[in-house]
């Protein structure tokens, strides 16, 4: 079965008054496609964001004497500072126009992925709206997919995610944010390669795999296009070289920016068959 990328009609402009899961249920209407066992929903963090009332009107933020100070040093706006300052751990460099910080969710992104694009206002001058990253992103992809498997009766995955910068790279690709009902990442350590050489490095990040395979359909929603995208993995995703994959519906996306211990239950460790 091949993998197919289905991006959802018609989904309007939405705020924080909107259910996001009804949205998505009326894009699948609109798009006629019905989720079966197994889909993975890729969703745009802004339309997550949105809901999620997370939008800020710079015009009502006060910044501080080191959000200001950032600001000299970066040319950038005191109050977007502050808020950047605000949603960081710690600045870890910048330039002028550039601040990298850690995001309080782990992620090391320019500008704690604050974003003004598509991000409407009231239209004047004094209300100049920018758009904070979900506060929880694992809890926000686990609710919608609750509650759109309680519809549809199957297995789901959702996938909420982000454009990211690379380090040397130019270019933003998609990277996950926030996953529930499938794996972040995948042991390949104790497989064995097609010379019989046992792997003990790779752990495959198969979150930012199907990210980057939405996002090309998702990044659609920069020029109002559709945010959201029904990616139909078939069995060469789920249940690669042949062995099932137990899906671990619990593990976020901590494992990707703690990073550093794939130990700790949070991901999917294969076990070759006998």
């Amino acid at each position: 079965m091949p993998l197919t990328l289905t991006p959802l009609e018609g989904i309007p402009p939405i705020d924080a008054s909107a259910n996001l899961a009804d949205v998505i249920l009326e894009g699948l209407t609109r798009t006629q496609i019905e989720l079966k066992e197994n889909d993975i929903l890729v969703l745009a963090q802004k339309i997550v964001s949105k809901t999620e009332g997370r939008r800020v009107n710079l015009a009502a933020v006060i910044p501080s004497p080191e959000a200001v100070a950032l600001a000299a040093e970066t040319d950038k706006d005191p109050r977007l500072v502050e808020l950047i300052l605000r949603e960081s751990n710690k600045v870890i460099r910048t330039r002028p126009g550039t601040i990298i910080v850690e995001h309080k969710l782990g992620f090391v992104c320019a500008g704690a992925g604050i974003d003004h694009s598509n991000v409407a206002g009231e239209g004047n001058e004094k209300e100049e709206w920018v758009l904070l990253l979900p506060e929880n992103p694992d809890l926000s992809a686990e609710r919608i997919r609750r509650e759109l498997e309680s519809k549809f009766r199957v297995h789901l995955g959702v996938l909420i995610i982000d454009s990211h910068g690379r380090a040397w790279r130019l270019g933003t690709v998609g990277t996950t944010i926030g996953i529930s009902g499938i794996p972040s990442l995948i042991d390949e350590r104790g497989w064995k390669d097609l010379y019989g050489y046992t792997l003990k490095i790779t752990v495959v990040g198969v979150a930012d795999e199907l990210a980057e395979a939405g996002f090309g359909q998702a990044v659609a929603a920069r020029v109002g296009g559709e945010p959201g995208v029904v990616l139909r993995p078939g069995e060469s995703l789920l249940l690669r070289r042949g062995h099932d994959l137990a899906v671990d519906d619990e593990a976020g996306c901590r494992v990707v920016v703690e990073g550093r211990n794939p130990e700790n239950g949070c991901h999917q460790r294969r076990v070759p068959a006998a």
